[in-house]
């Protein structure tokens, strides 16, 4: 997905998928004016749709590929 040069605010925990309720890493602004929020599962599933009325597209999926600091030692 691509992002433009718009600054976001980082998503938090807080934010949630409107698909299925998991930790949103993307969120979506549509050109209408409304705002979409997906996990990465989702958003990669409906990536082309999104493309075609979004009027920006901010993705934070790059966070999955981290492992947390307070992860166990043999996990980082």
């Amino acid at each position: 997905m691509t992002t433009t040069a718009l600054a976001h605010d980082p998503m938090t925990a807080a934010d949630r998928c409107d698909r299925c309720g998991a930790q949103a890493y993307v969120r979506v602004l549509l050109s209408s004016g409304g705002e979409l929020l997906f996990c990465g599962h989702h958003g990669r599933e409906h990536r082309d749709a999104l493309q075609g009325v979004a009027r920006d597209i901010q993705d934070e999926t790059r966070k999955l590929a981290t492992t947390p600091a307070t992860a166990p030692a043999d996990e980082r």
